[in-house]
């Protein structure tokens, strides 16, 4: 939880100002399918349990999972992606419609869906079984389908938001989603988007869509690091199932092998950003920055990882999955030797990310390690995580990626990016399933349910984006302000009343210095964030705004209210904001005031009840004092 109250306000109101953001995910969906058994014996054929299914589970998964995240969190994501004519494609379907996702995927006969099904006993994965794989490529009428949702798709989103460009998120896989013209198609229209993410197995096959971040897991970003960059090299022969990647003390990386077994360039990247290519299957000589090579091509005394479809691997004696190179929980060793840390390596090598993958933000996901991120001005951000059991962290990364695209598209700084990304993905990992973040739970996770301001209170910027989405979903918008020093009876039903002259109720509170120089030297009583806090927990109250002038013009300018609401039983053409408001295009009320209700007459209660307890007090005294006297 964010401890600091004005943190607190500041996060929670990005989150607010991504509500209703248009998001087109493109890429390789899946079906996630979640088998929970019991097991109390051992079977006689071979030592191994014998299981009883009691419940089954099916989420989206991928690209699907990642929408469902971005909707969860309030945007509007609209998933784009090769889906096939069968039962899982169906369940698909299923997961997306009850998510609210805009289904724009293609069918595709003959074409399995890819399912995940992993079997569970005690929240323990025993086993995944996979269907589909890359082999599974679309054909030419699925590439000619897919390029049409991908047009109609961008455009639909465009036109829901009055002409806003949307956000893309690509995420490869390498299930055959994207193929070479799907790829240039989403380079050559870059163009259509403002924010571009990118999550890909393979980010070498993406410098030419120029993202505004990548969010590539260790793995990921050791065998780019570990690839040949000259112009002439195809890419993914250098980034295939197969490739073992070893990581020495000093941070070398070295990249040996091939899917195939054929022979391939050896690739050592120094600490220091510098590199060598030796010739096919020759380690590093001497004194060029790598370490001596074991009997498998990687550096002597360095754990090393060998990289499959997947991301499943070994990482000297043990197994590491979904690109976790953290050794697995009976070790728990890092993989490189000596003390180095995954996150020390990613730091180090962050600006060389952002020239090879041509992106704008780096975020290096180390799993139960957190993440490192770094951007254009070449400082780098650490985010810590809390480790969970590995049933529990199935589809963190896409909440991560989520919240972070929603966070950089609504132009919030790098360092709030991070640290939403983070929270929601370490928020999603307190049950086994597939994760999802809700936004009221991210919100939660702020401190919101302890304050309602979190949720209520807004900035200027924040406050304009929710008004506009409400008004374009057809709500009426009324709006109000004043100081609400000392909140009382009459101030609640004026609040009430407000209310019901429209579907959304804005409230403009007067900062302390404005109240200063309104009221007087003495006044406010309570400083603005009680007074917020206030407000903000009635429930006739929607938005709770400060401003700091004397005079609410220019939030009225950007608000443009349907109603404008004072207080006083004078008529409405004495307001003196009035003229504004009809220019606008709104109207204004006056709504009576509670006869002998006014924050004055109430601390002037207060003030003269103190003063009567005076006298009284200093009689008591004397007479305590000619009493102790007498006994004397």
């Amino acid at each position: 939880m964010v401890r600091d109250a004005a943190e607190r306000r500041r996060l929670a109101s990005v989150v607010e100002s991504w509500l209703g953001r248009g998001v087109l995910v493109v890429g390789d969906a899946m079906l996630d399918e979640w088998r929970f058994a019991e097991s109390d014996r051992l079977c006689r054929e071979a030592p191994a349990p014998v299981l009883t299914l009691r419940r089954r589970l099916c989420a989206a998964g991928g690209a699907a999972n990642t929408a469902v995240n971005l909707t969860a969190l309030g945007g509007v994501a609209a998933l784009v992606a090769p889906v096939g004519a069968d039962v899982a494609g169906d369940e698909l379907h299923d997961c997306l419609d009850r998510a609210g996702v805009w289904d724009r995927t293609i069918s595709q006969p003959g074409r399995p869906t890819p399912v995940k099904r992993r079997l569970l006993a005690a929240d323990q994965i025993l086993l995944r079984e996979d269907e589909g794989d890359a082999d599974e490529t679309l054909p030419d009428d699925g590439v000619q389908r897919m390029l049409q949702a991908l047009s109609h798709a961008t455009e639909e989103l465009r036109a829901d938001r009055d002409g806003q460009a949307p956000t893309l998120v690509v995420c490869d896989y390498g299930l055959g989603a994207l193929p070479e013209p799907v790829r240039r198609w989403l380079v050559e229209n870059r163009d259509r988007y403002a924010t571009v993410a990118l999550d890909a197995h393979d980010l070498a096959y993406w410098r030419g869509l120029a993202p505004t971040v990548v969010t590539p897991s260790f793995a990921e970003a050791t065998r780019l690091l570990s690839a040949p960059s000259s112009a002439g090299t195809d890419p993914r022969s250098t980034a295939v199932a197969g490739t073992r990647v070893s990581v020495a003390a000093d941070g070398t990386t070295t990249a040996t092998g091939t899917r195939r077994g054929d022979s391939a360039p050896t690739t050592t990247i120094t600490a220091n950003g510098s590199g060598n290519s030796g010739g096919e299957g020759t380690p590093p000589a001497e004194g060029d920055g790598g370490a001596p090579a074991d009997d498998r091509g990687g550096p002597a005394g360095g754990d090393g990882i060998t990289v499959t479809s997947d991301e499943i691997g070994v990482a000297g004696d043990d197994i590491v999955v979904a690109g976790d190179e953290t050794a697995s929980a009976a070790g728990g060793r890092p993989v490189a030797a000596g003390g180095a840390s995954r996150a020390v390596v990613a730091q180090a090598r962050l600006a060389e990310l952002r020239e090879r993958t041509g992106a704008d933000v780096v975020a290096i996901t180390l799993d139960a390690e957190g993440a490192v991120v770094g951007g254009a001005d070449g400082r780098s951000r650490r985010s810590h995580a809390t480790p969970v059991p590995a049933s529990y962290a199935v589809g963190a990364g896409d909440a991560y990626l989520a919240a972070m695209t929603l966070a950089l598209a609504a132009d919030a700084p790098l360092p709030t990016a991070a640290q939403l990304a983070q929270l929601a993905a370490t928020t999603t990992v307190a049950d086994t399933g597939t994760c999802v973040c809700h936004r009221d739970d991210l919100l939660t996770a702020l401190g919101a349910a302890e304050q309602a301001p979190a949720r209520t209170v807004l900035d200027h910027d924040a406050l304009v984006a929710v008004v506009e989405r409400h008004r374009a979903e057809g709500r009426s918008v009324v709006f109000t302000n004043g100081c609400f020093d000392v909140l009382h009876h009459g101030h609640v039903r004026y609040l009430d009343q407000a209310r019901g002259l429209g579907d959304l109720l804005v409230v403009a509170v007067n900062s302390d210095d404005s109240v200063r120089r309104l009221k007087g030297e003495d006044r406010p009583v309570n400083p603005v964030d009680d007074r917020v806090a206030v407000l903000a927990a009635l429930s006739c109250v929607d938005h709770v705004v400060v401003f700091a002038e004397d005079s609410p013009t220019a939030l009225i300018e950007a608000i443009r209210p349907d109603v404008y609401v004072k207080g006083g039983d004078y008529p409405p053409e004495m307001v003196p904001e009035a003229p504004l408001v009809r220019r606008l295009g709104g109207q204004v009320r006056t709504l009576g005031y509670v006869p002998d209700r006014s924050t004055s007459a109430v601390i002037e209660r207060i003030r003269s009840y103190g003063d009567n307890r005076q006298p009284a007090a200093a009689e008591t005294a004397t007479e305590t004092v000619a009493a102790r006297s007498h006994r004397a």
